[in-house]
């Protein structure tokens, strides 16, 4: 029997069950409706030191990120859109790749990498989208064709009074199910 597929999520904010948590927890629930196995690095978890090349010592969350990455079959990013860009919380966490560069399977090479952007309005939505995707080119990883973009205005995971936006996620799906595709086409060649 083929060991399952291992998809890693990355991202989310500080702040407890966030919109990028949320938006990660539905892409990695499909992953495992898909038959994946799966690792969620939210919140808390991502509460790493800055990332220095030059310090070889790594916490046991650190070493944590770096071992589940090696490890993935796909990656799936949830970032907020601050100020046009990816927040420092989940780029500190993307620099500790950095410690795959000598890996036989170096950086994020061979793996497909969906992103998802959740945003107070559509301004800093698709340049952080397009940020996201030059750092994965930049990893030698594959963004997938379809970067699911969320305005959290609305409350697009429910909440109080408020029912889920299927639309959302929807989004969420389309990008797990992308990566999960092409790991598994990855896999067979």
């Amino acid at each position: 029997m083929t060991k399952p597929l291992f998809i890693v999520g990355i991202g989310g904010t500080l702040r407890d069950c966030s919109s990028g948590e949320k938006a990660l927890k539905v892409a990695l629930a499909h992953a495992a409706y898909l038959g994946c196995d799966t690792q969620l690095f939210a919140g808390p978890n991502l509460l790493l030191a800055h990332y220095d090349p030059g310090r070889s010592e790594r916490s046991p969350a650190e070493t944590a990120l770096v071992d589940a990455l090696r490890a993935a079959d796909g990656v799936i990013w949830a970032t907020p859109g601050y100020h046009g860009g990816i927040s420092g919380l989940v780029k500190n966490a993307i620099d500790y790749i950095e410690d795959m560069r000598q890996d036989e399977r170096v950086y994020l090479s061979g793996r497909a990498v969906g992103c998802i952007v959740c945003a107070h309005g559509p301004q800093a939505m698709g340049t952080t989208l397009s940020s996201m995707r030059d750092i994965i080119h930049t990893l030698r990883g594959w963004p997938t064709p379809y970067g699911a973009t969320v305005n959290v205005t609305t409350k697009p995971f429910g909440g109080p009074g408020a029912m889920p936006d299927p639309a959302a996620l929807q989004a969420c799906e389309t990008v797990a199910a992308e990566v999960v595709q092409f790991a598994k086409a990855w896999r067979q060649s």
